[in-house]
């Protein structure tokens, strides 16, 4: 399943970044981004996830993400998480960037993470900035508001905005001087988080892709894993194990 080529270049490797996609979060039971029941079958996600959808009908746009937020809190993270968590704890420098707002890799233990699109069970004030992270706010049936009188919205990235410059910035920082750079579950057809593994394989990284099916990302990667995450990398860690790796990047620490 894994070439000899990708472990010597982890054995060398200093820096890993791993990007993920919706793949990963599938195989938890996150539901799609529509929603397949009820009311939300009638929008298309356009009519909910704009700013203008917010300012419109504020009241109707918290209600999806309210559902939203309880089919998350529904599910746990599946192993691909849990491997994810015992590869940082692997590496001298390691940096995971997802375009999930599902907040499952804080849940599995991840810490060094870059949201791209934000996270969902996070908030904050459209008209001062004050953020609003309580869980039990989001899960208020009405919008709350600030206590400057502005309307508090799900800190996600809606259709029609930028990412996140910080996080974009981190997330391009990290593709240009990591060794290796993983693509879990994600498709590739979404930018600009999709130019992140060609970022990083210009940069002299070898670049692995981890998929149930070739994407538009597949031609130019150095190598490609057909198989579901929650399965490849709880192989990989243990393949990792097998070769006592831990010693071996020990020299990393003692530097």
């Amino acid at each position: 399943m894994f070439s000899e080529k990708l472990f010597q270049r982890l054995k060398n490797a200093e820096h890993v970044v791993v990007l993920t996609g919706a793949g990963i979060s599938a195989e938890s039971g996150v539901p799609t981004f529509r929603g397949n029941e009820g009311l939300w079958k009638k929008f298309k996600p356009e009519e909910l996830a704009t700013f203008d959808a917010f300012i419109k009908n504020p009241e109707l746009v918290w209600e999806w993400y309210n559902y939203r937020r309880k089919l998350i809190q529904e599910v746990k993270p599946n192993p691909g998480h849990y491997a994810l968590v015992e590869l940082e704890n692997l590496f001298p420098n390691f940096t995971l960037i997802t375009q999930n707002v599902d907040n499952l890799h804080r849940r599995a233990g991840n810490k060094n993470i870059i949201e791209l699109h934000g996270n969902i069970e996070k908030n904050y004030c459209i008209k001062c900035g004050k953020r609003y992270d309580d869980v039990n706010l989001a899960l208020e049936m009405k919008v709350p508001k600030c206590e400057c009188g502005g309307l508090i919205r799900p800190d996600v990235v809606w259709f029609g905005e930028m990412l996140p410059i910080g996080a974009w910035e981190e997330a391009e920082e990290a593709a240009s001087n990591c060794d290796v750079f993983f693509s879990v579950g994600t498709s590739g057809v979404v930018y600009p988080a999709a130019s992140l593994p060609q970022i990083a394989k210009m940069n002299g990284a070898y670049t692995v892709e981890i998929n149930i099916e070739r994407t538009e990302l597949s031609w130019f990667m150095d190598e490609v894993i057909i198989g579901k995450s929650g399965e490849v990398l709880p192989k990989l860690v243990e393949k990792l194990k097998e070769q006592n790796f831990t010693k071996i990047l020990n020299r990393w620490r003692t530097v």
